[in-house]
C-alpha cells in the first residue's frame, strides 16, 4: 500500500477489493529503522471497514513490541517484523501469535538466511526483502532468487515465503518458481489504470510458473 494514492486511500482500497484483492501489506516505517516515514495505526483503522481482505502490517520500526497493540487493535491480522529490529525477536512473535495473528518474520538483503535458524517453530512466514527496506518503486536485487531457494530449504512447505521489492511481470514469475507464496507488488498494480487487469496478469503468472506439488 505505499505506492497507493493517500490522497483516496478509500477510493484504492475500494477498488482493489473490487479487483479481487486478498491481501493488503502496510509498510509501516519510523524514519529510525529505515530512512523514510509512511502512516501508522490510525490509518490503517480507517481503512480497515472498507475491505474484509486480510490486513498484513510490515512493521519497519525499531521497536516493533512497543507498538504493536496498536496495529492488532487497528484490524491487522498478520504481523511481520524484521529480525534485523526486534530486541527480542521470539518474544515478540509470541505476543503476535498470543493475540490471535499471523507471526511474520522479515529479513533484509543483507542478513543470511540462517539467522532464521534459532527463531525455527515461531513464527508462520518468513518475507524476503529483495530490496533494502524504506521507499518503494526499488529495481529487484537478482541475487533474492537463490535466497529465497535457501530460505525454502530451512523452513520447509508449511511457512508462507513472501517476497517483497521490484515485484512485477518481469520477476514475479522467477520468485514463485523459487519458492515464494507471497508477493508483495506496488508499483506493478498502482502504476495501471486498470487493479484487476494489473492482479490477474501477476497471478496468471504466478501459476504458471509455480512447480507442481
Amino acid at each position: 500500500m505505499l505506492k497507493c494514492d493517500f490522497g483516496n486511500l478509500a477510493r484504492d482500497v475500494q477498488l482493489l477489493d473490487r479487483a479481487g484483492a486478498a491481501l493488503f501489506h502496510w509498510d509501516v516505517m519510523d524514519g529510525h529503522f529505515v530512512p523514510n516515514l509512511s502512516y501508522g495505526a490510525m490509518v490503517i483503522e480507517a481503512a480497515r471497514p472498507r475491505t474484509d481482505a486480510l490486513f498484513e502490517v510490515h512493521l519497519m520500526i525499531s521497536e516493533p513490541d512497543r507498538y504493536l497493540d496498536e496495529y492488532v487493535q487497528a484490524g491487522c491480522q498478520w504481523v511481520t517484523i524484521h529480525i534485523e529490529a526486534a530486541v527480542d525477536t521470539r518474544k515478540t512473535l509470541r505476543r503476535i501469535r498470543d493475540a490471535g495473528c499471523l507471526a511474520g518474520l522479515a529479513i533484509n538483503p543483507k542478513t543470511s538466511a540462517s539467522s532464521m535458524e534459532p527463531l525455527m517453530g515461531a513464527f508462520d512466514s518468513v518475507l524476503v526483502m529483495s530490496v533494502e527496506p524504506g521507499f518503494g518503486g526499488q529495481a529487484f536485487i537478482p541475487e533474492s532468487l537463490e535466497k529465497l531457494k535457501d530460505v525454502r530449504r530451512r523452513v520447509g512447505p508449511d511457512v508462507v515465503i513472501g517476497i517483497d521489492g521490484g515485484i512485477g511481470p518481469t520477476t514475479i514469475a522467477a520468485c514463485a518458481a523459487a519458492g515464494a507464496d507471497e508477493f508483495v507488488a506496488g508499483s506493478a498494480i498502482f502504476d495501471r489504470s486498470d487493479f484487476r487487469t494489473a492482479l490477474d496478469e501477476l497471478t496468471s503468472l504466478v501459476r504458471s510458473a509455480k512447480p507442481a506439488k
